[in-house]
């Protein structure tokens, strides 16, 4: 049977059972009000005019009023409804009609009060008699009213309990088997008694659990087998490579990764990392981002292959989205120790040889200044106009050169950590100063005015103040270069909790948003530009900032110009 007929059966039920038990109370109700009404009319009647003709009898003053008597008599008459109540008016009407004839009759009086007891006292035990008739029925109306309502709450009850377990019951027991199967557990099964939908559903959902279970069996040799073809990879892999849970735990490490570490597979596999990382310097170092939770890239020195080894750890987490589910989810990551050793030393090569190179130009640079010098000088001979332009752009070649090996110099001082601070409490309008001083003939050749905006009595920062002037020195030398002719570079100020801020602002082309995060790095030139440079002055200068403990970013748009920000750690 279907759970619709049953339900629809169920809700008929309690209908009828209301309907039979509103049936029977009505019927009662009538009954009472029926037997009720016996008692009020007829009886009541009958004794009110037998009442009446005693009055009339027991006139003494003037005499019985037989006409009145008559009428009530007649009343009497048609108001016979007792078993034996006919004979006795008949009676009563025959003695009245001979005390009509002889009124001073006075046995025929009595004989007519004797009718006139007997009627009342007919109607009076018929009353008695239907009130104990009544009662009767009111006792069996309170009978039937609860053996119907005791029958319906039984019925009613029964279903309550019933009905919604038959329901609920059902679906409870399908929900769990859902949750067993999203397990895994792929043996759970359904068993419903029946032939209704639930027992349809069971069958169905049976079918489904018994096909996973067959899918699941039959792909997992196959599995087994993608499992070892993985591992098989991640060994063959000349790079280091540990895999981590979401807890945590070391899933699998290759042979590079082992013999960098100096430990074997059974004393890392399973363990958790933090456990191994109290034991093991290097592993306390590639796991530090488990407690710094800090997953950037960093290089690591490493002793391998008999000599120090350079080797850029990366951190991949591993998240998926589960079946059925919206949000991702992290299941792990793996470390990938990346071997730049090679590029390292080519690297250090270049630095050397860039170093050198540099180092070995500036005295040629420096002679050929003088030189230049000695030429302008009127004691060595009078120049024409065209020597002197000739001179010009020869000294300004040579201040060009000079300010690129200084560049480079400066950059393979950063790069092999020889660069000195000299770390002291300096005055930030003195560095500006300073910086603005050495640009101002740059800026006059292009007319551009440089407007000093900062604040009287700014608080002191820390820095190396030649560095620091390098630095405002470079950034206002950019934004010369970068800005057009007849405008104007505002340097401003803003003082922060921890921080003094340089704002050097110009009113040039900008710099497109793809390239921005891209300008401090090495040897980088925004495409396209013709602007002489060697892409080495912004990079040079953000590594001066971050080692003295401040930080150096950019703000522009396209076609607005650019605004550099430089903030200097405060005095406390």
């Amino acid at each position: 049977m279907k759970i619709k007929t049953k339900l629809i059966i169920a809700v008929s039920l309690l209908f009828l059972m209301i309907t039979v038990l509103s049936a029977i109370g009505i019927r009662q109700v009538n009954v009472l009000a029926g037997e009720t009404k016996n008692i009020l009319t007829d009886n009541y009647h009958s004794l009110d005019y037998s009442r009446n003709m005693y009055k009339i009898l027991d006139e003494q003053e003037t005499g019985p009023d037989l006409q009145k008597f008559r009428v009530f008599l007649e009343k009497q008459q048609q108001n016979v409804t007792e078993v034996g109540e006919s004979e006795i008016t008949s009676d009563l009407t025959e003695h009245f009609a001979a005390f009509e004839k002889y009124p001073k009759d006075t046995i025929l009086l009595e004989k007519v009060r004797a009718d006139l007891n007997a009627i009342m006292k007919l109607n009076m035990d018929a009353i008695q008699r239907k009130s104990n008739s009544a009662d009767k029925t009111a006792d069996d109306s309170i009978v039937w009213m609860s053996l119907v309502s005791s029958f319906c709450f039984i019925i009613g009850f029964t279903l309550i309990i019933n009905l919604p377990g038959y329901i609920a019951n059902p679906i409870r027991d399908l929900t769990e088997s859902i949750r067993q199967i999203a397990a895994k557990n792929y043996s759970q099964r359904l068993y419903f008694k029946g032939h209704d939908e639930f027992t349809t559903l069971a069958k169905s959902f049976n079918s489904m659990a018994e096909k996973l279970q067959e899918y699941n069996a039959s792909d997992f040799a196959k599995l087994m087998m993608e499992k070892k073809r993985i591992e098989t990879l991640i060994n063959t892999l000349h790079d280091p490579v540990i895999g981590l849970d979401e807890r945590n735990r070391i899933l699998f490490i290759n042979e590079a990764a082992l013999k960098v570490s100096g430990l074997t597979n059974e004393d890392l596999t399973g363990k958790q990392a933090e456990e191994i990382a109290l034991h093991n310097d290097l592993m306390r170092s590639l796991l530090q981002h488990l407690v710094s939770d800090d997953s950037k890239n960093e290089t690591l020195k490493i002793y391998s292959d008999n000599k120090e080894s350079y080797f850029e750890k990366q951190i991949v987490n591993i998240g998926i989205i589960p079946t059925g589910e919206t949000e991702k989810k992290e299941i792990g990551s793996f470390i990938i120790l990346r071997n730049i050793t090679p590029y390292k030393e080519l690297d250090a090569a270049k630095t050397n040889f860039i170093a050198t190179v540099s180092h070995e130009f500036k005295t040629p640079i420096a002679s050929m200044k003088m030189s230049l010098q000695l030429l302008e000088n009127e004691r060595t001979g009078n120049l024409n106009r065209e020597q002197k332009e000739l001179i010009g752009g020869l000294k300004d070649d040579a201040e060009r050169l000079l300010r690129t090996t200084g560049e480079l110099l400066n950059i393979t001082q950063v790069e092999t950590g020889k660069s000195e601070l000299k770390i002291e409490s300096c005055d930030v309008s003195e560095i500006v100063d300073d910086a603005v001083l050495a640009t101002q003939k740059l800026a006059k050749q292009k007319t551009i005015i440089i407007q000093d905006y900062l604040e009287n009595s700014l608080p002191d920062i820390i820095s190396d103040k030649e560095k620091a002037t390098w630095i405002i020195s470079n950034l206002l030398s950019n934004a010369v270069r970068y800005s057009y002719e007849n405008s104007s570079i505002e340097i401003k100020n803003k003082i922060m909790p921890l921080h003094v801020e340089v704002h050097i602002t110009d009113h040039g082309v900008g710099i497109d948003p793809q390239f921005q995060d891209k300008v401090f790095d090495k040897y980088f030139r925004v495409p396209g530009t013709e602007k002489e440079g060697t892409g080495l002055g912004l990079a040079i200068s953000k590594e001066f900032v971050d080692a003295m403990g401040g930080y150096i970013s950019l703000v522009s748009a396209l076609g607005s110009g650019s605004t550099f920000i430089v903030g200097f750690r405060r005095n406390a």
